[in-house]
């Protein structure tokens, strides 16, 4: 974009791996600038220029290599398709992503003039429109002046990496959605890492730029020392910025001037991201990077044509990276038109189509032609950071609400689940009926809890524990970045509160406007279970945190998640106001009057260090010696915690007990703690 920092297309910066640094100049610049490159990252100053501060349109460098690639490519095999493009929407989470393609979607029309269509369209599981978050890729599909483009919206929450990684295999560019306040925020670092790995061509989309405080120089900026700091191309730094006000569907090449719809974005795909380069004549390669089930279909397959064409009832061989093949047909072919999936009879190399008929097919596997397939690489994600073990419901309560509570039926679930899910692991416990399940983060695995509860599942989960390293006898364990927005006046509760987790603060700057703080340290995970509620009670609800996975480093020692202990019932039975109102001085409860419990059963927060046993369910003396009147009794509201409050809660001698109607706590019977 012309150097992307906010100047016009005369500035350009040259940047050379061999030498010790590079400058940047232009007749409109105060000043020139030169930089040292040390350790691999480059610090970038602010540049302000004399006139307009924002670039013009101008021509994608991006592009233009792709036309002398073009020219070497006749030589070759490879040739580019010109009336195809595959783009990944990639972003922080709430940048906006989905509803952009939301925009877009309408636009293209897709949908009829009196068609009424919801919200975040893309957000079509029930679990994705309740949290209000993108939890699994989707693709869709739009036609723009004969180009076809298909669309990937995808997660933009940390613990969803693993969707972004391998969606990645499919694409040869993306937009990356960045706030026009807030500017690159962690996940957005970590998914233009991932792309610019990849070489895809950026596009980078300020969008929101309406907002009363948008700084839309700021974040050009930014996102400018971000891709210097990632190591990118020359020609990956040369990027197209596009401003953009996704909810209302507006774009241009200026903040200042805004077109009425999305042309100038559309225009912008066109020109800086290039068609896929495919092998016409070779032979068939698809690499599957998804896959979804249909009652009537059975197992679908979505992934790309890299190499050849692929038509309806061929006969085709399945080849996985350590050369082990199979035989299979595909009895039918769907390509992506619009929002939905469209039958086909043949595909050609370079578009995103899904499979049907091999019921056996997994992510990474390659589907090939019959007589002299080859696999192509495996999809690489990274691993897991945090673990957490399932196990059969053991509660007096099992198998009143659930229709599958075996080790059997919970085995096959799991392992059913890691298929599609990359990211997370699945292996044997120490027991029979015990799983360890391992994954990017506590959100993961809870996604995949809630979605087991809606499925009539029964079962215990652990709490969750970090996934440590021994190298060289040296015990290492993950540590994440971790983002914190609080207004000022709350900033010194949430400072200590970090630092009594071990996390270390290396930036602190002030956010537009709006009286807000922006907090960054590196934390060990252990640090951050528990935190989100910790934070939100000392910011009274108005701190945003955000993670991303940065490294492993040396232990930080033993630390104290939580000071206070639990309140634990003494008996079965059903709890009664009268021993409630009791119960309500030793502290917080999670239970009102009339709700069954069972000994063992965790029913409140104590408002002291250690548990404590208390009777909930004791009855009133029912005695005709009364002189005195009944006395009312007044109970406090219980605390309503969600599921992902409850793993959150829970330690080491603690359980929580998932059934599809209630979420409750309780004591490891395996672990024998002194109850008060």
């Amino acid at each position: 974009m012309g150097m992307a920092a906010g100047i016009h297309n005369s500035v350009t910066p040259t940047l050379n791996p061999n030498q010790k640094g590079f400058s940047v100049s232009s007749p409109f610049m105060r000043t020139q600038v030169s930089v040292n490159r040390t350790l691999s990252s480059y610090s970038f100053p602010i540049i302000k220029s004399r006139r307009n501060p924002l670039p013009n349109f101008i021509k994608c460098s991006v592009s233009q290599a792709e036309i002398t690639e073009i020219a070497t490519e006749k030589k070759s095999t490879l040739v580019r398709r010109n009336d195809i493009r595959n783009i990944a929407i990639v972003a922080h989470v709430d940048h906006g992503k989905t509803t952009l393609v939301d925009a877009m979607l309408r636009q293209a029309k897709v949908f009829r003039d009196n068609q009424v269509v919801e919200e975040r369209i893309m957000d079509s599981n029930d679990l994705e429109r309740e949290r209000g978050i993108t939890i699994l890729s989707k693709n869709t599909s739009i036609t723009y002046k004969d180009t076809k483009m298909n669309i990937i919206d995808t997660p933009g929450h940390s613990d969803f990496g693993g969707e972004v990684e391998r969606v990645l295999n499919m694409v040869e560019g993306v937009l990356l959605v960045v706030d026009s306040v807030e500017g690159p925020m962690p996940q957005t670092r970590f998914v233009l890492k991932k792309a610019l790995e990849f070489g895809h061509a950026v596009v980078v989309v300020v969008n929101k730029i309406d907002r009363p405080s948008a700084r839309p120089e700021y974040v050009i900026n930014s996102t400018f020392e971000l891709f210097i700091e990632l190591n990118a191309s020359d020609e990956q730094c040369d990027f197209q910025a596009v401003y953009a006000v996704g909810l209302s569907g507006k774009a241009g090449l200026s903040p200042d001037n805004l077109a009425d719809d999305l042309g100038p974005l559309f225009e912008t795909i066109i020109r800086c991201i290039p068609g896929p380069k495919i092998k016409k004549d070779g032979s068939l390669q698809m690499l599957v990077t998804s896959t979804e089930y249909d009652e009537h279909k059975g197992k679908i397959a979505i992934g790309r044509l890299h190499a050849g064409v692929l038509n309806r009832g061929m006969d085709v061989r399945i080849c996985t990276s350590d050369d082990a093949c199979r035989f299979g047909k595909v009895s039918e072919l769907f390509v992506f038109e619009k929002f939905y999936r469209a039958p086909a009879e043949s595909v050609e190399a370079g578009d995103i189509c899904a499979v049907c008929g091999i019921g056996d097919i997994q992510i990474g596997e390659t589907i090939a032609d019959k007589n002299d397939g080859k696999a192509l690489p495996a999809i690489r994600v990274e691993e897991p950071t945090v673990k957490m073990a399932f196990s059969i419901n053991t509660s007096p309560f099992v198998g009143r609400e659930g229709k599958y509570v075996t080790s059997r039926n919970l085995r096959d679930r799991l392992y059913r689940e890691i298929e599609r899910n990359l990211a997370m692991k699945v292996e044997d416990g120490e027991t029979a009926d015990t799983f360890l399940v391992s994954g990017r983060g506590t959100l993961h695995i809870t996604i995949l809890i809630e979605n087991m509860r809606r499925e009539n599942y029964e079962f215990m989960v652990g709490p969750p524990k970090v996934i440590n390293k021994k190298i060289d006898d040296k015990l290492l364990e993950p540590y994440e970045i971790a983002t914190v927005e609080v207004p000022e006046e709350h900033m010194g509760s949430v400072v200590e509160l970090l630092g009594k987790r071990r996390g270390q603060m290396f930036d602190m700057q002030g956010l537009g406007s709006e009286g807000t703080t922006l907090l960054k340290y590196k934390i060990p995970i252990r640090g951050l279970l528990g935190l989100r509620n910790a934070i939100l009670t000392a910011s009274r609800g108005t701190a945003i945190l955000n993670t991303i996975f940065d490294s492993y480093g040396p232990w930080a020692g033993e630390m104290s998640t939580r000071d206070l202990g639990s309140l634990v019932a003494f008996e079965d039975g059903t709890s009664t106001s009268y021993a409630l109102a009791s119960s309500q001085e030793r502290g917080q409860l999670f239970i009102k009057p009339g709700v069954e419990v069972y000994k063992g059963q965790i029913v409140g927060i104590h408002q002291r260090p250690g548990d404590l046993a208390l009777n909930v369910c004791k009855k009133k003396a029912a005695t005709n010696v009364r002189s005195n009147k009944e006395v009312s009794v007044v109970l406090d509201t219980p605390l309503d915690y969600s599921l992902d409050d409850c793993i959150e809660y829970i330690q080491e001698d603690e359980l929580v007990e998932v059934t599809p109607k209630s979420i409750r706590m309780c004591k490891n019977p395996k672990i024998n703690k002194k109850v008060r």
